[in-house]
């Protein structure tokens, strides 16, 4: 009899701790594991100063949803030939976007200088979008990409996704799915936007 009380009561307790985590997934999806950094104006002057024009336009509409689609995903990027672009399609209810945006905080702090940052959110909807924005602030803007179809203009299909472009304008590859630490995103952006030592 006390055997089965106690595996009603591990059950309950498994149910209980099951339901409280969906509950809190539903509610902030963002995974406990996430990291975000909030830089203070300071250190992102400090960090993104002196950048040229057209990385620093983008600089100036920081964690901005910019509407559009995919004619203001090509004025955007038209805008950015001559500099190598990272793009990086998210969305706030994609589980592993939001494991990844820490990444793409710190690395476009880091090189933003030199290689232009520019967001998809895809299939969103704004307040959601903007609340994501509010949990993982960004120093580059995103285009709002409601129908998905700015993101599969350069041929994303998959969320997260990262296109990486030349200074040419030519889109090198795109890598699906999230990335796991700031050297590997590092080493993509140096061997396919950058192309250093290839």
């Amino acid at each position: 009899m006390r055997k089965v009380l106690l595996f009603a009561v591990v059950i309950a307790a498994g149910v209980a701790i099951g339901v409280g985590l969906k509950q809190a997934s539903q509610n902030d999806p963002a995974p406990l594991t996430s990291r975000a950094i909030h830089p203070s104006a300071a250190e992102v002057r400090a960090a993104l100063g002196g950048a040229p024009a057209p990385l620093a336009a983008l600089h100036r509409r920081a964690n901005q949803i910019l509407p559009g689609a995919t004619k203001r995903l090509r004025a955007e990027l038209a805008a950015l030939k001559g500099h190598p672009v990272v793009v990086n399609a998210w969305a706030s209810w994609c589980g592993p976007c939001n494991v990844e945006a820490p990444i793409l905080q710190r690395v476009a702090l880091q090189r933003g200088k030199s290689v232009a940052f520019l967001g998809i959110n895809a299939k969103d909807n704004r307040e959601s979008a903007k609340r994501f924005a509010g949990r993982y602030p960004m120093t580059y803007p995103s285009v709002e990409d409601p129908a998905g179809a700015a993101y599969e203009s350069l041929r994303i299909g998959y969320l997260p996704s990262t296109a990486f472009i030349d200074a040419a304008g030519k889109v090198r590859i795109v890598h699906a799915g999230q990335y796991t630490s700031d050297a590997e995103l590092n080493a993509d952006i140096d061997r396919y936007a950058v192309r250093t030592g290839s």
